[in-house]
C-alpha cells in the first residue's frame, strides 16, 4: 500500500510509484491529472482518487488489467473511458459528484423536524457520519425507534457524504435494503468546530439486533476481497436466500439507475432466518436509464461485485448432505463463473440472476 490523503497534492510524476504496489490512496488532493506510467502497475488492484481535480484517466492505465476497486468521485471527469468497462476484474466502481455522473431521481421520503428527534446511544461510526439509536415522535402522534445518522460532511474515500445521502434517498423502499425513512431538513450545525456548518441527516429504521454483518472489511494481504470470522460457513439453502434477496436488492437500484458502488459482504447484514439487508450507499452513483449501453456496462461491472460475493460465500459452504444441495450447489457455481466472466458484456444482468435464482431447488 502507498497512501497519501489529503496532502495538497497537484502533482504526480513519472515513473515514482513502486511497480508492485496494490493499493494506491490518492484521496482529498489536487491533481488534475494522472501520469502516463501509471499504466505500468501490472499489480494494482485498488486505486483511491475521490477528491482531486482530474478531468480524464490515461489511456495507459487500460494496462491495469489487476484494477478491481477505483473511486473516482468528487473530481471534474465528463465522460467515462471506455476502456474501463473492458478491465476483465473492475468490480467497484464510484464516480458521483462528476459532471458525468446525472443527478439521482428525486426522492419521496418525507422531511423530518429535528424537534421530532431524540438520540439514545450511539450506534456506529464510519468515515461519512454517526449513527445513533433514536425516537421520532411527530405531534399527536406515537413514538417510533429510529436510527439516525449525521453527516461529518468531509470527504471520504468514497466520495463526499451529501452523494451517499441522496443516493440512499432515491433509492426508496425495498425488504432487502437499508432505506431511508426521511430526510433530517434541520440538523444542528457542528458547533464544536471552528467553522461551524450545517449538517443533514437521514431518519433510518432501526435493524433488529438479530441482524449482523455477514463479513468484515478487506485486509492489507486480501486488499479487495473481504474476510470473514474463523470458522465462517454457510449452508446451501442460506447461500441461496441470500444470493435472492442481494441480486433482487441490487436490480432494484439499477431499475432506478443507481450503482450501489460497494456491494460486499461487509455491507450486508442478514438476521437468523437468512434475511439480507444491503446498505451504506457511500460509494453510489447515478447513471441516465435512457442511456441503455452505459447503464448496461455499469450494471454488468456490479454484477462482478455480485458474483466475487456469491465466491466467498461458496468457498466457505458446508459440505453438502443431500443430493438437492449437491445440486443447488452446482448452479450457484455455475452462476457465479458467469458473473465472473472477464468480458464484462458476456455477463448477467441481475433480473436474470434473479430469475434463475427464483427457480434453483
Amino acid at each position: 500500500m502507498v497512501g497519501f490523503k489529503s496532502n495538497k497534492i497537484k502533482l504526480l510524476g513519472e515513473n515514482v510509484l513502486p511497480l508492485g504496489v496494490r493499493w494506491l490512496i490518492l484521496t482529498d488532493n489536487q491533481l488534475e491529472q494522472l501520469p502516463k506510467s501509471i499504466g505500468r502497475l501490472q499489480y494494482l488492484q485498488k486505486l483511491m482518487l475521490a477528491g482531486n481535480q482530474l478531468r480524464s484517466l490515461p489511456d495507459e492505465m487500460a494496462a491495469c488489467q489487476n484494477l478491481e476497486l477505483i473511486r473516482l468521485a468528487a473530481n471534474r471527469l465528463e465522460s467515462l473511458p471506455d476502456w474501463l468497462f473492458t478491465l476483465p476484474r473492475l468490480s467497484w466502481l464510484a464516480y458521483a459528484d462528476n459532471p458525468v455522473c446525472v443527478a439521482p431521481p428525486p426522492s419521496t421520503v418525507p422531511i423530518i423536524s429535528w424537534a421530532d428527534l431524540t438520540l439514545a446511544n450511539t450506534l456506529g461510526e464510519g468515515a461519512s457520519g454517526v449513527i445513533s439509536q433514536g425516537v421520532w415522535q411527530p405531534p399527536a402522534q406515537p413514538p417510533t425507534a429510529v436510527a439516525i445518522k449525521i453527516f461529518k460532511g468531509a470527504i471520504t474515500s468514497d466520495g463526499k457524504p451529501a452523494d451517499e445521502m441522496n443516493a440512499c434517498l432515491a433509492a426508496g423502499g425495498h425488504p432487502h435494503l437499508v432505506g431511508a425513512l426521511g430526510q433530517i431538513g434541520d440538523c444542528p450545525d457542528d458547533s464544536l468546530s471552528e467553522r461551524p456548518r450545517q449538517r443533514s441527516g437521514l431518519m433510518l429504521a432501526l435493524i433488529p439486533p438479530d441482524y449482523q454483518n455477514l463479513g468484515n472489511p478487506p485486509s492489507l494481504d486480501t486488499c479487495t476481497r473481504d474476510t470473514y470470522g474463523p470458522g465462517a460457513s454457510f449452508s446451501a439453502a442460506t447461500i441461496l436466500r441470500i444470493s435472492i434477496g442481494i441480486s433482487s436488492a441490487a436490480a432494484h437500484l439499477h431499475a432506478q439507475g443507481i450503482m450501489h458502488g460497494d456491494l460486499y459482504a461487509h455491507n450486508i447484514l442478514v438476521n437468523d432466518i437468512d434475511h439480507p439487508l444491503l446498505g451504506d450507499f457511500g460509494a453510489a452513483s447515478s447513471y441516465n436509464l435512457d442511456d441503455k449501453i452505459t447503464g448496461a456496462a455499469l450494471e454488468k461491472l456490479e454484477v462482478r461485485a455480485f458474483g466475487c460475493l456469491l465466491e466467498d460465500l461458496l468457498n466457505r459452504c458446508e459440505l453438502p448432505d443431500s443430493e438437492v444441495n449437491k445440486l443447488m450447489i452446482y448452479q450457484l457455481d455455475k452462476l457465479k463463473q458467469a458473473c465472473l466472466l472477464s468480458i464484462s458484456a458476456a455477463r448477467p444482468l441481475f433480473g436474470e440472476i434473479s430469475k434463475t435464482l427464483a427457480v434453483l431447488p
